[in-house]
């Protein structure tokens, strides 16, 4: 059985489709079996054919045996031999005397057996004595060509019935095995359709038949539905993590904006009274760790909202009066960069105008950050089949390889002079121009401008 296995393996590679090997297999083993059957015929058969003519030959010669005539004459016998021996090109006959050959042809049969069948060449001879004579036989040859030949017409049939019956094992293995592997292959596309929309809301198909095809069917759309609720509780227990975010950091803001208007007016109290320096010290250092904390929750804010799929109230606004006043913005901190705009195409978007200047401002920041003072920040807005397109680049150290898409996660900080001073940011500023492209139904991409530095394109729909 083991050997019987490797075989099958051998004869059926693992490449090959599970029809295929059924098929192969079931061919296979009608091939051993019709082989075996066909051996076992065949040679029952040939022998019995061999024996039939053997006895025809033995029956035939003791019937004529007894009808052979010999009378003595002055120079020997003579035999009367019945017409139905005449000798021709299938027989041979002729009568042996103790003195020799009496009559018949010439032809040696060999010498005779009584009760034996002996072959001389292509005849089989059989010996029979002659009825009231003493040592006189008659000798009967018949020819085996014919014998031989339906003994290979006999191997012939039973080697095509033998392919036949393969060849019908291998068709019918290959319709019984595509129709029985056809709701696998449903479920295989539906799993495959599954994967590709990542939905495990999908239903497999209810089976027709009840048989391991159709429990497995069963079982994996129990499976499925299991991930389909096990997802939604996921998503449901994230949608309450992201509103809890978007809650607190907005809860946060009130205190933060407290404690910035009193250590604000500390200061002013300290520099009115002439506090010392380690006074004036610890007051700034509080201010400036509050201010950071503020700008961080204001981001924490920002991308909470974006998450949680909140949405801000939205009116038209021009891209370019928002890139404008973002320059505007940042030009008196840029520290030794140039920001120039190119004349800015009014282009109406619908969004919400504080988060787009917030977008233009980080683009602009982050080019300030990241770049060797001297270095050129160009601005552009324009409309772009339908899109309105905002476009930042310079010509500085430009975006690492490989790090276009991973800059707009978040935490991530890039190298620049603004990293060596110690200023690296809070790494959201990229991720919220992200966070507020998307959530306006646009997109932003980051590549090389024409000068070797950083590109930054952010599409909009342009309203209208």
């Amino acid at each position: 059985m083991k050997r019987l296995e490797r075989i099958l393996e051998v004869l059926t590679p693992k490449r090959w489709p599970v029809r295929w090997r059924l098929a192969a297999v079931s061919a296979v083993l009608t091939f051993l079996i019709l082989v075996i059957f066909a051996l076992v015929v065949g040679r029952l058969t040939q022998n019995r054919i061999q024996s039939n003519f053997n006895t025809e030959i033995q029956e035939t010669t003791a019937q004529f045996a007894s009808q052979v005539t010999i009378t003595p004459t002055l120079d020997g016998f003579h035999c009367g031999i019945p017409s139905q021996l005449v000798s021709n090109d299938s027989t041979a006959v002729r009568v042996v005397t103790p003195t020799g050959v009496a009559c018949g042809p010439s032809t040696s049969l060999g010498p005779p057996t009584p009760g034996q069948l002996s072959d001389v060449g292509s005849m089989r001879v059989a010996t029979s004595p002659v009825r009231g004579f003493t040592n006189v036989y008659l000798q009967y040859a018949k020819s085996t060509e014919g014998l031989n030949s339906t003994i290979g017409r006999l191997w012939l049939f039973l080697g095509l019935g033998v392919l036949g019956g393969t060849a019908l094992a291998a068709l019918a293995g290959m319709a019984v095995a595509g129709r029985a592997m056809r709701p696998i292959a449903n479920l295989t596309s539906t799993a495959r359709g599954i994967a590709a929309t990542r939905d495990p809301s999908q239903r497999i198909p209810e089976p027709e038949r009840d048989d391991e095809v159709g429990e497995l069917a069963r079982t994996l759309d129990q499976m499925l539905r299991e991930l389909d609720a096990a997802r939604s509780e996921t998503e449901q227990l994230m949608q309450l993590q992201r509103e809890f975010v978007a809650d607190a950091s907005h809860e946060l803001r009130t205190p933060l904006t407290s404690v910035l208007a009193n250590l604000e007016l500390l200061q002013e109290r300290l520099t009115r009274e002439g506090a010392s320096a380690d006074d004036h010290e610890m007051v700034d250092s509080a201010l400036r760790s509050s201010k950071r904390m503020s700008r961080l929750v204001s981001d924490l804010l920002l991308l909470a909202r974006a998450d949680a799929g909140r949405t801000s109230a939205r009116g038209e606004v021009d891209l370019g009066e928002v890139a404008t006043a973002a320059v505007a913005e940042v030009r008196p901190v840029a520290n030794g960069h140039r920001l120039t705009i190119r004349e800015a195409e009014p282009v109406a978007v619908r969004a919400n105008s504080d988060e787009l200047h917030r977008l233009a401002v980080n683009l602009l920041d982050n080019g300030v950050r990241h770049t060797p003072e001297g270095t050129e920040i160009r601005v552009a807005v324009e409309r772009r089949n339908g899109d309105a397109v905002l476009e930042i680049s310079d010509d500085g150290p430009g975006i690492p390889d490989g790090m276009e898409d991973q800059i707009f996660s978040r935490f991530v900080r890039g190298g620049g002079p603004a990293d060596v001073a110690g200023d690296s940011g809070t790494g959201l500023g990229l991720a919220i121009v992200k966070a507020v492209a998307t959530s306006h139904g646009g997109d932003v991409e980051a590549g090389t401008s024409p000068a070797g530095g950083a590109r930054f394109t952010v599409k909009l729909p342009a309203a209208g």
